[in-house]
């Protein structure tokens, strides 16, 4: 019996052992001895054809964020490997588990500019966990196994494996293949130590105003019930980062909303106010804290962060834990000591009740039934009427702070965006694949009329595939977020910021997909039914008020509790009787 098989064969029986299911990717040249072997196991790996190899790398970062599952990404060679390179920093800066597989020439050709040849892992290495060049089959199941456990161990990231064409079709001996659950120079979970757990339980306990930030590491860790536990167990208050929402429940009592340039009021002026805050699972992102050197003066800071790089690296922490969010938030429970802090929490509410007044009233609920709808409002809307299990994925711009502030959420990994990097196209993509993860889950995805455009191709991945995703374009007939600053910071200069948009309801129709278009507040409410209860995909074209800005702001280069309300007005609640 011939024992043998080819390296692209390996590589396939590498995924199906480490329980890869569904592949995003695009033939080419210098993969094709990998999809053609790919024809003899489709009854076992769905293969996902997007129409562009950034639609891929995002639908798997969707993919990987709705499943906690390592996504997987099958391209070819030059072209279609610089064209990863987005998803690849995107999913570096959001910590989101990848195995990138590009095609490269033959091992010898390489060097001599062969057609299609590029330095895949001299240009991937700067935004990639890990990249590495397969040059012969006998070495494909070490680098699969270790690509894997690197990807999805510790800090989370991609991984790049580049594929040679002769290792590909090279014959190796078949044998069993292992799991890889250890590498000498890498410790993806390090020791926690009870003297850290100990420093950081007492100065909770010695706290009077703590706040915690939830960050994407609790979601990354699973640690979401922990976080909840300790909450509760000690009455200290929860923020999240954009990235941490859905970490807690948007209905909790002790869930305050999002920190940062379009925080929730109330978050952003107590961080200036508290005397501890802890942050789990987060990086101090300029957009979190505002000026460095005016970041919560009269606090404390303990972080805790699986990796150790993080920390002191924006804000110099008082106290640090090096260590797997669900570990460290499982031992300190028991170390926290119960607690009441009714007046601290209480000073919460001052802030978010001038925000209902000053923001959600004026910006989301207008009483003009003829009107155009606001960004806001169409989110709540949605929300509501799809169910707080839903899924909600957004682009980037006002589409994404207005739909992530309005939205409600219960379960775990309910609200998937693109933080670090800010990838306008990420949005529909990632809906794709947060689709195909939770097929059982609502996946309401919303978008700018800009953003939209930049990966419209992933409407025919729709179509073949009939991926049931709900699209809403909140459509200004602008780049919104840039002109809100052009009208804010640049003297109102709108220099390249007014689009002419095509009519999205004729492309959904050349697509098969149905769709409508709102132009009044009062068809607002029956569209959004239609779309819902309609079976598959959907496109809810809603003509938004240009003018529409994103309120409450922190704007850069100001201290996180200095927020413009609108324009013209700064909360200063001591000007409050």
């Amino acid at each position: 019996m011939d024992n043998k098989i080819t390296g692209a064969e390996a590589l396939i029986r590498g995924l199906i052992a480490e329980g890869v299911d569904t592949v995003f990717g695009y033939p080419g040249g210098a993969i094709m001895p990998v999809y053609d072997k790919l024809y003899d196991f489709s009854d076992t790996l769905n293969h996902i054809l997007t129409r562009h190899e950034q639609g891929a790398i995002h639908a798997a970062e969707g993919f990987a964020r709705v499943s906690k599952r390592t996504g997987v990404v099958i391209v070819t060679s030059g072209p279609a490997a610089t064209n990863v390179m987005t998803g690849l920093s995107d999913a570096t800066m959001d910590s989101t588990p990848l195995v990138v597989i590009t095609g490269q020439v033959s091992a010898s050709l390489l060097g001599s500019d062969a057609f299609q040849e590029t330095d895949v892992v001299g240009i991937t290495q700067p935004i990639s966990k890990w990249a590495y060049q397969i040059r012969h089959a006998k070495d494909i199941a070490w680098a699969v196994s270790r690509a894997f456990f690197i990807a999805n161990s510790g800090r989370p990231g991609p991984v790049v494996l580049d594929f040679a064409k002769n290792a590909q079709e090279e014959m190796i001996e078949f044998e069993p293949y292992h799991r890889c659950k250890f590498i000498r120079s890498y410790i993806p979970y390090p020791t926690v130590y009870e003297s850290d757990l100990r420093r950081v339980a007492d100065i909770i306990n010695d706290s009077s105003r703590p706040m915690i930030i939830s960050g994407h590491g609790v979601m990354i860790a699973g640690a979401e019930d922990q976080l909840a536990t300790l909450a509760e167990k000690a009455d200290i208050p929860v923020a999240s980062t954009m990235l941490g929402l859905s970490t807690m429940p948007s209905d909790h009592p002790l869930f305050k909303g999002m920190v940062g340039m379009h925080g929730n009021i109330g978050p952003n002026y107590n961080t200036n106010r508290a005397d501890l805050i802890v942050a789990i699972g987060m990086r101090f992102d300029d957009r979190v804290t505002g000026n460095t050197k005016l970041y919560a003066p009269q606090a404390k800071i303990v972080h805790i962060d699986i990796d150790e790089s993080e920390f002191n690296k924006n804000i110099r922490a008082h106290a640090t834990i090096h260590g797997d969010a669900r570990e460290v938030l499982t031992r300190i429970i028991p170390l926290v000591r119960e607690a009441k802090h009714t007046k601290w929490l209480k000073s919460f509410e001052l802030p978010e009740a001038v925000e209902r007044e000053k923001v959600t009233k004026d910006a989301v609920f207008r009483d003009d039934p003829q009107g155009l709808p606001c960004m806001g409002e169409v989110a709540y809307k949605v929300s509501m009427a799809a169910g707080h299990d839903s899924v909600l994925v957004t682009d980037v711009g006002q589409n994404q702070l207005l739909s992530v502030k309005h939205f409600k959420y219960t379960s775990p990994r309910s609200v998937i965006t693109s933080g670090g990097l800010g990838t306008m196209g990420y949005g529909l993509p990632a809906a794709i694949g947060a689709k195909m993860a939770a097929p059982h889950r609502q996946v309401c995805f919303f978008t700018g009329d800009g953003g939209m455009q930049m990966t419209i191709q992933e409407l025919g991945t729709i179509m073949q595939y009939q991926t049931a995703v709900k699209i809403i374009i909140l459509n200004n007939n602008f780049l919104g977020n840039v002109r809100q600053w052009q009208v804010m910071f640049y003297n109102n200069r709108l220099s390249q910021t007014p689009m002419v948009n095509p009519d999205y309801p004729a492309i959904a129709k050349a697509y098969g997909i149905e769709a409508e278009t709102v132009e009044r507040r009062e068809q607002l409410d029956a569209a959004i039914e239609r779309m819902l209860k309609h079976n598959g995909a959907y496109i809810l074209n809603v003509m938004v008020d240009e003018n529409d800005m994103v309120f409450p702001m922190t704007p850069g280069g100001q201290a996180v509790d200095y927020i413009l309300l609108n324009q013209n007005e700064v909360f200063d609640p001591s000007s409050k009787k």
